[in-house]
């Protein structure tokens, strides 16, 4: 038995939706402000397939995802394929000038984790990760503009 835990968090960016965009459609740059993502590599035989490794505290998991829509400057949306189960999308909001970045995420927790960790400590732990790894992002947005 598993249960899918779901996560939104958002950031505004200083810079231009087409930079956040660019940022996030180049995957393997993602670990440069995700701290928990090792390591992301496109396959070449089939650009909408990608392999990612997460690499923390101690555990690690990968898993091949699919990319399922894009619609420039607005959604990215993906889920995997095999390995670790999760889904989400990153949306992006124009604020003329500057940009709204909102990631969904969504996993299923593999048996043993849910068996060692409450879903609410876990969740919150999760939460915090990816806020923090989206106020790195706007900070290598910035920096990236400049």
């Amino acid at each position: 038995m598993s249960d899918w835990l779901e996560h939104s968090v958002q950031v505004e960016v200083e810079v231009p939706i087409e930079l956040s965009w660019n940022l996030w459609s180049d995957l393997e740059q993602m670990p440069r402000w995700m701290k928990w993502i090792d390591s992301v590599h496109v396959l070449e035989e089939d650009p909408e397939l990608s392999r990612w490794k997460l690499a923390s505290g101690g555990f690690e998991f990968s898993w091949l995802s699919r990319i399922l829509k894009v619609v420039p400057n607005q959604i990215i949306q993906w889920e995997s394929i095999d390995g670790l189960p999760n889904k989400g999308a990153v949306r992006f909001y124009d604020r003329h000038g500057s940009s709204i970045v909102k990631l969904t995420i969504a996993y299923d927790i593999p048996g043993v984790l849910g068996q060692l960790m409450d879903n609410l400590f876990l969740g919150r732990i999760v939460e915090s990760t990816i806020q923090a790894d989206l106020e790195r992002f706007r900070e290598y947005a910035i920096q990236v503009k400049t």
